[in-house]
């Protein structure tokens, strides 16, 4: 790897965390030593990149730093269409829209040399069939991004229709069918509902009080106790 390259994937490395990352774990991915690790930090911040941290303890990127868009590489450029190339496949209409139009629009501006692996990418995904949505997925997205309630008529698995009223924390996207994780005020915890046996909602303007971060986190540690695993701190 050209060292120019190792610069790069170090601030990558430290801008997708937001915990301190050690040199070792720098070291393991780059696959260098973690003297190289400490020359190359020492040398980034001697040309200003916001790093804060001390070797031992670990290393932070500002999170106000920004690079250049779009420097990306040849293997960032083959992700970023697979997951684009899956959205489009699987997305509710509002995302598929987003993912088409977001390849048209990256195509467009990096290098020329770079773009065959938009044309001709050499991945691809299985094309899905996703049960029909009983509720509008872009506006749950935008209910749990302002932290808002929605009340709906859910039908269980022998078709008995109950009213609920949940807090929305995450959408899920699999090969089939889309699942909605929420807190339910009715059991008093997190349930998952399959949003194609949604009857019907109603898109509430009353807010549930909590942010919609924090709601994550409790549904982060809900799954890992729920899953065996000891949850994050």
């Amino acid at each position: 790897m050209r060292r120019a390259d190792r610069l790069f994937q170090i601030i990558q490395i430290l801008r997708r965390s937001s915990r301190p990352i050690t040199a070792d774990v720098v070291a393991r991915e780059l696959e260098v030593s973690k003297r190289t690790v400490y020359r190359d930090i020492a040398d980034l911040i001697g040309q200003r990149v916001p790093i804060r941290g001390e070797a031992g303890l670990g290393y932070v990127l500002d999170g106000h730093f920004d690079m250049p868009p779009l420097m990306l590489t040849a293997d960032e450029i083959e992700a970023a269409v697979l997951g684009a190339q899956w959205v489009a496949g699987r997305g509710d209409p509002v995302l598929a829209s987003a993912a088409r139009d977001l390849i048209a629009k990256i195509t467009n501006v990096v290098p020329q040399h770079l773009r065959p692996y938009f044309a001709q990418p050499a991945i691809g995904t299985r094309p899905g069939s996703v049960a029909a949505d009983g509720i509008d997925i872009a506006r749950t997205r935008s209910w749990i991004h302002t932290g808002r309630k929605i009340r709906i008529g859910y039908r269980d698995e022998r078709g008995a229709v109950s009213a609920r009223t949940i807090w929305p924390v995450v959408v899920g996207y699999f090969d089939t069918v889309r699942m909605l994780a929420a807190w339910c005020e009715l059991r008093q915890d997190f349930r998952h509902f399959r949003t194609d046996r949604v009857a019907d909602a109603e898109f509430l303007d009353e807010r549930h009080g909590c942010r919609p971060g924090e709601l994550r986190v409790r549904w982060d540690r809900h799954m890992a106790i729920k899953h065996g695993r000891e949850p994050e701190r």
